[in-house]
């Protein structure tokens, strides 16, 4: 059964930092953190190559924003510094093991796997 379980989300004031982890239950091709606030679309956040470990940020969390994995430990983590209000979120893990599948990596409808979301909330 596939997996992923997301944790380290919180409250914070504006400023602050986070670390998100996504505890995955194999290894997959690519993986990514999503974010989705209500009345919004899902938005990609950053997504990662796990072989290449090519990365991609969204504009808006560019400097901010670090995505990193641990592959011995089947971890995907989101540094997040500078956090501001408008960070403030449901954060999910996303994550695929095909190569290719019609879809940017930016689309959501690129992964088939998803966790059940972390929230973050930014106080200004």
């Amino acid at each position: 059964q596939v997996q992923l379980v997301e944790s380290g989300g919180g409250s914070v004031q504006a400023g602050g930092s986070l670390r998100l982890s996504c505890e995955a239950s194999r290894y997959f091709y690519v993986m990514a953190w999503f974010r989705q606030s209500p009345g919004k679309e899902r938005e990609v956040v950053a997504s990662l190559y796990t072989q290449s470990s090519n990365t991609y940020y969204t504009d808006s969390v560019k400097g901010r924003f670090t995505i990193s994995q641990d592959n011995i430990k089947k971890m995907l983590y989101l540094q997040m510094d500078g956090l501001k209000p408008e960070d403030t979120a449901m954060y999910y893990c996303a994550a695929d093991l095909r190569s290719t599948a019609g879809y940017g990596r930016s689309d959501p409808r690129r992964y088939l796997y998803w966790g059940q979301g972390t929230q973050v909330t930014v106080s200004s």
